[in-house]
């Protein structure tokens, strides 16, 4: 277990930066509610999502945004792009909700509330509701139907079709804010929505959004949740120091996660599912075996590290947001001393540090290519992630690592230096 100080990051070189979208600064906009709580790419990499501010949500479709980027790739910060805003009521539609015109088109979305929580989910034709004994559904949702599930702060959810702008469905049961959202990646469309209302709750959106169980467990606000690849887990983290690991087949509760000193704000698992990682105001992320239940890194933000007794008070080093890379080998975190760093899981140090002002949340882009990060402004910036090319142990060892666990991988056979490669004792 080490922790990385970032005191030593003078080696660290400068992510490139490719652009920005920023919104227009009224004098209103000084006051609260014009944060972007959450910035989320499509999984086909259609669209790109994030929540401007003042119930405002954009639908971008990614690669028009990656053009007018690409001007910048000199090394020069290209100039912000403000996409233009179109309407709701697009009246062509295609066969199954796709527009009628050759290119996605832009939306701008009210919600009608704070927007907190994003989440973009599509749908498998196989992937059957859980409610099998009900043949007709108000809604059925295609297989090339784009959905983006909105999370308020009046406790609602509101779901839209990405492609038409329109709302779909209004999902009304938490008390509370709404705090994130997450589609299970199976296409299954299974919703997990937590709240300030300390629960998680379970929606199938193939049986008409209707909702299948409410996650019991936390004391105190839930922050953030994610699946794993396989979506037979999820992970959810709140006001508190445990992190809670659900399974998702019985939908009941795995095991907690015991490490963290402070509020654990996000998390996220690795590509292959081997790993979690998890980010705290105790200034640190910390990578898990979640099949095990113990730690394989710590990535610390404050050096020397605060003691447990003092980790709430190092306010100007919170983490608010971490992604995994999809290489599986670099892990993204935004904090409160205005950085952006990218970390190599195998180096345990920044190879990359970037300046972000008031940074909140961070997702990397279905290629991986693009980390994007919202702030408390409403805008949102974007780095090309560090590329390298991952070593031929690795790609098997992650192709290995998404059909077994630690368990299985430490029953093998094989010499002890591999066995610890594969369960990533070794990273």
């Amino acid at each position: 277990m080490d922790t990385y100080s970032p005191g030593g990051a003078s080696a660290a070189s400068l992510p490139h930066f490719i652009g920005e979208l920023l919104v227009p600064v009224a004098p209103f906009d000084q006051k609260s509610g014009r944060e972007a709580w959450t910035v989320a790419f499509a999984p086909n990499g259609s669209y790109f999502a994030w929540s401007q501010g003042h119930r405002i949500v954009r639908l971008i479709p990614w690669t028009k945004c990656l053009k007018n980027f690409s001007t910048g790739h000199s090394g020069e910060p290209t100039n912000a792009w403000s996409p233009r805003r179109s309407s709701l009521q697009n009246s062509s539609e295609g066969h199954q909700g796709i527009p009628e015109t050759d290119e996605p088109r832009e939306h701008t979305i009210d919600c009608g509330d704070i927007v907190w929580g994003l989440a973009f989910g599509s749908s498998v034709p196989e992937k059957q509701s859980r409610c099998v004994n009900i043949e007709w559904h108000r809604f059925k949702f295609g297989q090339d139907q784009l959905l983006l599930a909105t999370g308020l702060n009046n406790g609602r959810i509101k779901i839209w079709d990405v492609y038409t702008g329109k709302l779909l469905l209004n999902l009304m049961d938490h008390t509370d804010i709404v705090r994130d959202l997450t589609f299970a990646p199976d296409g299954s469309l299974m919703l997990v929505s937590a709240s300030r209302d300390k629960t998680l709750r379970v929606w199938d959106l193939k049986d008409d959004g209707n909702m299948v169980k409410v996650l019991r467990g936390h004391q105190n606000w839930v922050y953030c949740s994610a699946f794993s690849p396989d979506s037979s887990i999820l992970c959810s983290v709140g006001a508190g120091k445990a992190v809670f690991l659900w399974n998702m087949d019985k939908l009941t509760l795995i095991r907690k996660l015991e490490g963290h000193h402070n509020d654990v704000v996000s998390c996220e698992f690795s590509p292959d599912g081997a790993l979690l990682a998890t980010a705290s105001y105790d200034t640190r992320v910390i990578v898990w075996d979640h099949h095990t239940a113990t730690v394989l890194l710590e990535l610390g933000h404050l050096f020397p590290p605060p003691s447990p007794i003092f980790a709430g008070g190092a306010n100007d080093r919170w983490v608010r947001s971490v992604s995994f890379c999809p290489d599986g080998l670099h892990i993204a975190t935004i904090t409160d001393d205005r950085r952006v760093r990218f970390w190599s899981i195998e180096e345990r140090a920044p190879q990359a540090i970037a300046s972000l002002s008031n940074g909140l949340c961070c997702a990397s882009s279905a290629e991986g290519s693009v980390l994007a990060a919202g702030t408390r402004d409403g805008s949102v910036h974007f780095w090309e992630c560090p590329r390298s090319v991952a070593g031929l142990q690795h790609i098997c060892r992650m192709s290995l690592r998404r059909v077994m666990t630690t368990q299985q991988v430490e029953a093998l056979a094989i010499p002890t230096p591999l066995r610890d490669y594969l369960a990533y004792k070794v990273i």
